[in-house]
């Protein structure tokens, strides 16, 4: 653990890089620096009940109102406009696709017979990014397991799961691989335990009182460690299968990905650094840790307790170096202040474990759009940098929220993705070892909290069109403009995080 003088050294030392590029083109960035977009396969890909794909736990969520009635049955139906949307990242200029595999539609029953559809499908998707020159970045999970394993043993509750998850992998890794080079095994490790069961904002919709509301069963107390620590195992047994299998004759690389907030403490007191830190052991460091150190940060064992699960020798020397990259999700910056009193709580869950409080913009008073401040950006880096050891980083989020209804002429997301590639590119110049950055989303999409109406899309999808029509916003020309060679100047000052702040909870955040 870092002590106070280390984590002052790594707060002064991001003061000293906190600006953003005010002019840049994509040559400065490193040679074969990776720039694309992304989306998800139950967000995007829509044919919910076609060729043979079985419910995942988010049809279930979404059939039974969750999302207001709206669902992703058919969403933009990448499934069969996929020709369409590549022709689109052509003519964007993309170098990379980032898209996940539907296991519910690969392994329909979770475990056993593979679907030829699926295989077909992904196949036809793959081979048609590598003929125009785009790379497929493949994740294995976002969020969607098969609904016959939450049925059968609960899903990320039982250690069953490893077994199935690593199964579905090695299918993965065979059909695909030998054209897949960068291998996610999971999305947001970090974030699924707080929304599916801490909070319950997520399928499974798990939580317990007083900390989540609308579930019917849970234990925010204890399940959010416990699924955090199966979903660890699972990803270490995928990759040490591509390792020892696959990697040296498929040549590609694999990794994890988590959700990055641009921490920093609302003080320059010595709680409030400290409590900073924890902020960061218990988010990134939940998952990272273990993947660098072999364990978990000794501030999460120590608050959660025997409601942490432990690793054995054997498991954390498999965790312990089992990614070539981290792929990391960033959007917004927090402020963080010392809150011990949440330590006295008879009964705690994850966020009380933290001890402390969240300050930053009031997201539900303020602008739908999220505030432009790209210092959190660098912050997040400079964390892996300084704590865990520089490891090849991958944006594979980052993007503004805007409402459906607003127009084509998105310039607040310009706006945002101008301030936020410079400042990748000013951590890049101050030794961060990041190495590609991916918009989300390349479509408007379903958005897993916020449905059609919240929107990140470089294209609008006109959900009324029975062709579902997509159309490019400002963004989109923005991008292709720079990924072409465009020189980006800067002409407005960088918009800085407002003086109206308040407290908020964790899952604000993702509301």
């Amino acid at each position: 653990m870092l002590n106070i003088y280390h984590l002052l050294i790594v707060f002064l030392n991001l003061a000293a890089a906190i600006f953003c590029a005010d002019e840049y083109s994509r040559e400065d960035f490193p040679p074969g620096f990776i720039f694309g977009s992304g989306t998800s396969a139950y967000q995007v890909e829509g044919a919910a009940n076609v060729d043979g794909r079985s419910p995942s736990i988010w049809d279930t969520f979404a059939h039974a109102g969750k999302m207001g009635g709206e669902t992703g049955d058919v969403s933009v139906d990448q499934y069969h406009k996929y020709k369409e949307d590549v022709k689109l990242m052509v003519e964007t200029g993309l170098d990379a696709y980032r898209f996940s595999i539907s296991w519910p539609r690969l392994i329909p029953n979770g475990r056993g017979p593979v679907n030829p559809k699926a295989i077909q499908y992904y196949n036809n998707l793959i081979d048609e990014l590598i003929s125009h020159g785009i790379q497929p970045h493949v994740t294995m999970y976002h969020f969607d397991h098969p609904q016959a394993l939450e049925d059968e043993y609960g899903g990320w509750l039982s250690r069953r799961i490893i077994k199935d998850f690593t199964a579905y992998a090695d299918v993965c890794f065979r059909e695909f691989g030998d054209r897949v080079l960068y291998w996610t095994t999971m999305n947001e490790p970090n974030v699924l335990p707080i929304l599916s069961y801490d909070v319950g904002l997520l399928p499974p919709n798990r939580c317990s009182p007083p900390f989540g509301v609308n579930c019917s069963q849970g234990n925010s107390s204890s399940e959010p460690y416990l699924a955090a620590h199966h979903l660890l195992l699972a990803h270490a047994s995928a990759a040490r299968l591509y390792k020892n299998k696959y990697q040296r004759k498929q040549f590609g690389s694999i990794g994890i990905n988590v959700f990055g907030f641009g921490f920093f403490p609302l003080t320059n007191s010595t709680e409030d650094v400290l409590a900073t830190q924890r902020a960061n052991d218990f988010f990134a460091g939940l998952i990272v840790n273990p993947l660098v150190f072999g364990d978990y940060p000794d501030t999460v064992k120590k608050n959660a307790g025997l409601r942490l699960p432990s690793f054995t020798d054997h498991e954390s020397k498999v965790i312990r170096g089992s990614f070539d990259f981290i792929g990391v999700n960033h959007y917004v910056t927090a402020l963080v202040k010392d809150n011990p009193a949440s330590l006295n709580l008879e009964h705690r869950d994850y966020q009380a474990d933290m001890a402390i409080e969240l300050i930053t913009v009031d997201l539900a008073n303020s602008s739908f759009e999220y505030p432009i401040s790209p210092r959190g950006m660098q912050a997040v880096l400079e964390y892996f940098k300084q704590v865990h050891g520089n490891p090849p980083i991958y944006i594979h989020e980052n993007g503004q929220r805007t409402r459906r209804a607003s127009s084509l002429g998105d310039t607040s997301r310009v706006k945002y993705m101008q301030a936020y590639i410079g400042s990748v590119l000013d951590a890049i110049r101050n030794g961060s070892n990041t190495r590609g950055y991916f918009t989300w989303s390349f479509l408007d999409v379903f958005e897993l909290l916020g449905g059609y109406e919240t929107c990140f899309g470089l294209y609008y999808v006109d959900m009324n069109d029975p062709e579902l029509k997509r159309s490019p916003k400002l963004s989109a020309h923005w991008y292709a403009q720079f990924l072409k060679g465009r020189r980006i100047v800067s002409s407005d000052p960088v918009i800085q995080l407002p003086q109206n702040v308040s407290a908020f909870s964790i899952s604000h955040l993702f509301q």
